[in-house]
């Protein structure tokens, strides 16, 4: 099996039998890049709430509204970390329909995110998009992967994207060290998107299903003082740190789901 950009083949690494989140949330969006343990445990998440595949619909559809946002807000570099499996509306595909030379890092260490890594390096001729396999768990080695340097310009605007993706560090493993890291590297003016699950608006039925399927403990969802805690020390751009249905959200179909079906927080902040 050959491998690409130097990593071992894809495939030799994909565990079909064990659920992985990203390809569970591409189940949730309707995709087919997934497999039996994925579709069941994205079955069971529903069975508990059966608004969930709303849910990640909407997160979809606040990271989208956000590359805009910020787009059409003069930046031009992003590095989305968690990219999940490629689908409709990728990041660069957002960002360079305003500004065809916007640039991307995508990271993700799922091996089937790594091949489609093709689909999400299909950036305009006037622009650049690259891919890491590389693990948020890890800041460091992704400050300073090669392609990471050679796409981005750390010395301009960049908004770092970690939609959806929180949620799986555990305390333990210092999220909140993690995401400051990464900001440091940023200079002023770049921007932080990030979403997470809550399930502070759910009945303890609900919450205590949910948890059940939890098993091995790499979810954890975050109250909204919880949140915002991780985003101490930057400055949230209005409205602050909502659901992700309601983001900007008046161009999005009407009427906007409830707290409660999406249970999603969202923001945008900036660095200082």
């Amino acid at each position: 099996m050959t491998s690409y950009g130097g990593h071992p083949a894809a495939t030799d690494r994909i565990d079909t039998s064990v659920a992985h989140p990203a390809r569970r949330y591409n189940y949730l969006l309707g995709g087919k890049d997934n497999f039996a343990a994925d579709r069941a445990s994205g079955d069971a998440l529903a069975a508990a709430m059966p608004t969930i595949r709303l849910a990640a619909i909407e997160n979809r559809m606040f990271l989208q509204r956000t590359v805009r946002f910020l787009a059409r807000r003069g930046v031009r570099q992003f590095l989305d970390i968690g990219t999940g499996i490629p689908t409709a509306d990728n990041t660069h595909e957002v960002a360079q329909a305003i500004d065809p030379s916007a640039r991307v890092v995508y990271v993700d260490n799922d091996p089937i995110v790594l091949a489609h890594a093709r689909a999400l390096l299909s950036s305009t001729p006037e622009g650049r998009t690259a891919y890491l396999d590389a693990d948020l768990r890890a800041p460091g080695e992704i400050l300073a992967h090669p392609e990471l340097r050679a796409t981005l310009d750390l010395t301009e605007p960049v908004a770092l994207m970690l939609v959806a993706i929180l949620h799986f560090i555990r305390d333990d493993e210092d999220p909140k060290g993690i995401l400051d890291r990464l900001v440091a590297a940023l200079p002023s003016g770049s921007y932080l998107v990030a979403s997470h699950v809550t399930w502070e608006h759910l009945p303890p039925a609900v919450t205590a299903e949910l948890a059940a399927n939890n098993r091995d403990g790499r979810f954890q969802a975050r109250s909204t003082e919880q949140f915002a805690a991780l985003l101490d020390g930057l400055d949230l751009v209005e409205p602050g740190i909502v659901s992700v249905a309601r983001w900007h959200a008046d161009d999005a179909p009407q009427p906007r789901p409830s707290v409660r079906d999406v249970s999603f927080n969202g923001a945008v902040a900036r660095v200082r």
